[in-house]
């Protein structure tokens, strides 16, 4: 056969014809992820890094503390024993003189060395004190709306339970960290919230609709972000009227993080809109007469929803580290209010921590936590990347 111009044409022959038969048959697994939506692919690479998934289950576990903080701390937070200042940590223990009992700890004698003009706390090992579960303690307020007295754990009658020792004012250590977790954890939740209201109001401004809008915002980012965040936040920490509530110091100090948080992720968001918004899709809904907050929110948004929540993750941790920074500087929370940079304020005096060492321990959640936190990140950002 030949083509117009006379020259030969090769022509493909099928040495073979299809054979429905022997067409190749995908597997139930394979059937299963090529039917799959996003979010369930984005669990299955999360399960995958174990180190992520160990991470979220210990965040879950601070976080079940946060609303049972009354029930599983065995003293109130601000709960003072005269008798036991700076006493040290009490060790948990299951056998006396080789017999078991069941978890005891042993009671304490205290004198004043006048030497060193400070309190010597000894085990007396022939007062054993048992320790009692779900059991009647000092009252409280559930979240300072319901009187109660029920504890998990609470010391013999009479007796004390004092985990990680006590402070200057004779306060729980132990009570302090469950307490603390309500206002340190939570404020990074309430914080990264505002941040991402305001990252994506005005990173999809500047994204869909660019020119004079885009660049007057750039101009705001370019200057919040050329300001030093740790002196920006002490200063507007330090601004607050010290005659507020703790509550509203806490309030007001979440809301400083978050407002100064938002240039980031407005950014992420503008940049994946410029690209986005020239899709046909979104071109589509365009020219069919939605409005450009319905493009931007049915259209737009759901397109990068994981790498949202990835950043967010990953912005928790460096508020909570803020907050802490703020109370360690007395600039931040303040007693009566409990948080784990209000702990730590007590642990400034470097010659206090060599002598009473447990005062340092609010440092270990607040390590525990901003790790598992970026460990977590690390997992989601990995997740959601289409590429890995």
């Amino acid at each position: 056969m030949k083509d117009e111009a006379g020259a030969p044409v090769e022509h493909y022959v099928n040495p073979e014809p299809f054979d429905p038969a022997r067409a190749e048959t995908l597997t139930a697994e394979q059937e299963a992820y090529y039917q799959a939506s996003q979010w369930k692919i984005m669990w299955w690479k999360f399960r995958r890094h174990k180190v992520a998934v160990w991470s979220g289950v210990i965040l879950m576990l601070f976080y079940l503390c946060v609303p049972f903080a009354e029930l599983i701390a065995p003293y109130t937070a601000n709960e003072r024993s005269n008798d036991h200042l700076y006493a040290p940590p009490q060790q948990v223990r299951l056998f006396h003189e080789g017999s078991f009992v069941g978890p005891f700890v042993y009671g304490m004698t205290s004198s004043i060395d006048l030497e060193t003009v400070k309190w010597v706390f000894e085990e007396d090992r022939t007062d054993v004190q048992p320790l009692r579960f779900f059991c009647k303690g000092p009252d409280y307020r559930f979240w300072g709306l319901v009187e109660g007295s029920f504890h998990l754990v609470c010391p013999a009658k009479g007796g004390t339970l004092f985990l990680l020792g006590t402070d200057r004012l004779g306060r729980d250590v132990f009570s302090g960290l469950v307490y603390g977790a309500r206002l340190s954890l939570t404020v990074g939740l309430i914080g990264v919230t505002i941040s991402i209201v305001l990252g994506l109001f005005f990173g999809g401004l500047a994204g869909f609709f660019g020119g004079v809008i885009d660049s007057l915002i750039q101009r705001l980012i370019e200057i919040l972000r050329s300001l030093p965040e740790l002196p920006l936040w002490m200063a507007l920490s330090a601004a607050l009227p010290v005659t507020w509530s703790p509550v509203w110091i806490y309030l007001g100090i979440t809301v400083i993080l978050g407002l100064l948080d938002w240039p980031g992720l407005a950014r992420a968001v503008r940049s994946k809109l410029l690209a986005l918004r020239e899709e046909e899709y979104a071109k589509a809904a365009t020219l069919m007469g939605a409005r450009p907050s319905r493009v931007i929110r049915k259209h737009l948004l759901p397109g990068f929803t994981s790498h949202i929540i990835a950043s967010a993750t990953l912005s928790i941790p460096a508020m909570i580290l803020g907050e802490t920074a703020l109370s360690y500087l007395n600039l931040g929370l303040r007693r009566p209010a409990v948080s784990w940079g209000v702990l730590l304020n007590e642990a400034q005096d470097i010659s206090v921590v060599v002598v009473y060492p447990w005062l340092m321990a609010p440092v270990i959640p607040i390590i525990i936590v901003v790790l598992a936190f970026n460990f977590l990140g690390d997992g989601l950002r990995d997740a959601a990347d289409p590429y890995k």
